[in-house]
């Protein structure tokens, strides 16, 4: 993955752009990764930059106990086949950006999870072509409300809340991912989940194949492919770390929601 390339989003002085990471400085670049871009000879140290989140999906799939250690922690059942639901848009953070804790749901839980991005749109895939459309990876993490998950016979309320989706902190262009590939979760700064991306129950290529039986995928969607072993409780105060080899570090802070807000979260801008 050496040659493959850090795609970004970032603010400088109030203005926003877009960047491919080269090591400790960021390359200003003219257009996206979907249609294409160039560079245009301006660089800023990482340092300086605030980064967002690299792009704004245009449907969030998620697949659940798609580690086996994921399953038994929870004491469910291996699925026969890949289990799937979705997060909404107005879920979506970036990183640095903080996520929030609703007081009057109980638990809420961290999921580090690599994410799948779409390069063109498909139907009826073949497994076996699946990495035809993959645009590349980024990081996620798949927040819950576990108490509501238990409560709810589908996971919509539980995973949907505004800010529960982070991602980040760039896009790594790249049709595969090596199947040693670690991710690798920090709670407060203690490692919490870790594990390769070849240890999924379901590989990255059957599930896009699932996904695309029942629905067409299009440029942008992104697919989460599940967490391993590990997952725990967070609270306002805490700080999750998602990093992923080859792409980075995805960092939020959680902070408390106040029930009455009627404050509206901004989408990040495509």
């Amino acid at each position: 993955m050496d040659d493959s390339v850090l795609f970004c989003r970032f603010s400088m002085d109030g203005r926003a752009y877009s960047g491919k990471i080269r090591a400790n400085m960021v390359d200003i670049v003219e257009g996206d990764p979907f249609a294409g871009f160039t560079e245009m000879r301006i660089s800023y140290p990482l340092s300086r930059v605030r980064l967002l989140a690299p792009f704004t999906p245009r449907k969030i799939w998620c697949v659940g106990r798609n580690y086996y250690g994921h399953v038994r922690e929870l004491q469910n059942e291996v699925p026969e086949e890949p289990l799937i639901f979705s997060k909404p848009t107005s879920s979506l953070v970036g990183p640095g950006d903080a996520v929030r804790v609703p007081t009057w749901v109980g638990r809420v839980d961290y999921e580090g999870e690599l994410a799948v991005v779409i390069k063109s749109a498909c139907r009826n895939v073949e497994e076996n072509d699946a990495s035809k459309y993959i645009l590349g990876y980024t990081c996620l993490n798949d927040v819950t409300a576990r108490d509501l998950q238990k409560k709810d016979p589908q996971w919509t309320r539980a995973k949907g809340f505004d800010t529960f989706c982070p991602i980040g902190p760039a896009l790594l262009l790249s049709s595969e991912i090596p199947p040693e590939t670690q991710l690798t979760t920090r709670h407060n700064g203690k490692v919490v989940q870790q594990n390769t991306v070849s240890n999924m129950i379901f590989s990255i290529g059957r599930v896009i194949s699932h996904i695309s039986r029942f629905a067409t995928l299009e440029p942008g969607d992104i697919i989460a492919t599940g967490t391993p072993e590990g997952i725990g409780r967070i609270a306002p105060g805490d700080t999750v770390e998602v990093e992923i080899d080859g792409i980075g570090t995805l960092s939020n802070p959680f902070i408390a929601d106040n029930p009455k807000s009627n404050e509206i979260v901004s989408l990040p801008k495509a």
